[in-house]
């Protein structure tokens, strides 16, 4: 079995760490039991560009417990955890290619490893497997079925292709699931967010400034928790709803120019590009840090940050200090990547049951469903998010009402009103 990790010898220490996460995980479980028994994914390769972290090693099992073959590498060169890559090469027999700080160069050879199994679907986070496909590898997407995507930035690129005509098998937006987005977006990222950000730097956020870059739901969960902490929260946005929202939600509304002059932490979470530029870093306090939370390192425009600085040196882990010309310092955490997978470890165990039950009944849905679909971006079917979320409550001891026959003929008819 070919493999490239950095250390076998971490496989016990991350078989715990994966014992943690399972236990925590419920949804995975039922999924897993049913897959045992029914081999839904029988004899189908599945290769995985996913951050390989303790949740991800859950969702594995369950995939190869329904049959798959499963190859795995990073979609990000800070987010591997590698004890847990040890223990899915060691303990699972899964290939896995995936540093924890590998460069950009050693990251696209393993994103080209996992592609040499001549996969039949493809599970992303962030498009870069699918992009290679496109890219580089054309050869590869004859044998693939379908595939899917679990993040905003990937559905971005994804449907930028499908409008092209370009998109060369169908594929399924995890991310815009319901029983994903509401949960793993807002509870997920806002809690693993401030995680990443206070390991990294153990400042105290109550009464500090804090400037959150984007007010969709992963830019309202670091908002929310932020606030939580005692934080005077600053929304940047562009779009006029999302900044009419974060006003009645009770944070202020400003540019970033005016904002950058009395932040303290700073956290983008747009999926677009130079959101903090070089204008904006001449204007911060000293000791401002700055932080992303967004999928790829784009968000910050660290070779502005670069071109103004007159020294850089590593104050902690994670923590690169840059020395303005006029003596100021700027924090950068985690090199720009995502913060709470660079210094922390990701979302917890419990959201993420959620976001990769979704992806492990939607690999079931295309394995079945694939002939019928064009090569398009479709919606989790309404069906597997309704029930991934009564599974999760049943989890959670909660119970819901059901409608009463009066109650459905009510909500289907025009007749009856006042």
């Amino acid at each position: 079995m070919n493999y490239d990790i950095k250390d076998i010898k971490l496989a016990k220490k991350g078989a715990l760490r994966i014992e943690w996460a399972r236990n925590n995980m419920p949804v995975l479980g039922l999924i897993a039991e049913r897959f045992r028994k029914e081999r839904p994914l029988k004899g189908l390769k599945i290769a995985c560009c996913l951050h390989v972290t303790t949740e991800t090693a859950v969702l594995s099992e369950v995939l190869k417990s329904g049959g798959a073959d499963v190859t795995l590498c990073a979609s990000n060169p800070l987010s591997t955890q590698d004890d847990v890559a040890a223990s899915l090469v060691e303990h699972l027999k899964i290939p896995v290619f995936a540093i924890k700080g590998e460069g950009t160069r050693i990251y696209h050879e393993h994103i080209k490893s996992v592609l040499r199994v001549k996969p039949d679907i493809t599970m992303d986070d962030g498009a870069d497997l699918v992009s290679a496909i496109h890219q580089a590898l054309p050869s590869v997407y004859r044998n693939i079925v379908g595939g899917t995507e679990e993040t905003t930035t990937g559905v971005i690129r994804l449907k930028a292709l499908a409008n092209q005509s370009k998109l060369r098998y169908p594929i399924i937006a995890v991310n815009d699931a319901q029983s994903k987005y509401l949960f793993d977006n807002r509870y997920g990222t806002g809690q693993s967010t401030i995680d990443g950000i206070i390991r990294s730097t153990n400042k105290l956020l109550a009464g500090a400034n804090v400037v959150v870059c984007g007010y969709g739901w992963c830019g309202k969960g670091v908002a929310m928790r932020a606030k939580g902490l005692g934080s005077k929260v600053i929304v940047v946005e562009v779009n006029p709803l999302r900044a009419l929202e974060a006003c009645m939600d009770g944070f202020s509304v400003m540019p970033i120019k005016d904002a950058a002059k009395i932040g303290d932490v700073f956290v983008t979470v747009t999926g677009d590009i130079n959101v903090i530029r070089r204008e904006h870093f001449a204007i911060m306090k000293d000791g401002a840090i700055v932080s992303n939370s967004g999928h790829f390192n784009v968000e910050i425009d660290i070779p502005g940050l670069e071109k103004i600085s007159k020294a850089k040196r590593s104050t902690r882990d994670f923590v690169d200090e840059y020395t303005l010309k006029d003596g100021r310092r700027i924090y950068l955490l985690g090199e720009g990547r995502l913060i709470n997978l660079a210094a922390a470890e990701g979302h917890p165990a419990q959201v993420m049951d959620m976001s990769f039950a979704n992806q492990a009944l939607s690999a079931e849905y295309m394995s079945k469903n694939h002939k019928k679909l064009r090569n398009d971006v479709y919606k989790v079917p309404e069906e597997i998010d309704k029930n991934i979320a009564r599974l999760k409550l049943k989890s959670m001891g909660a119970k819901i009402d059901t409608l009463t026959p009066e109650q459905k003929k009510y909500l289907s008819s025009w007749e009856m009103g006042t």
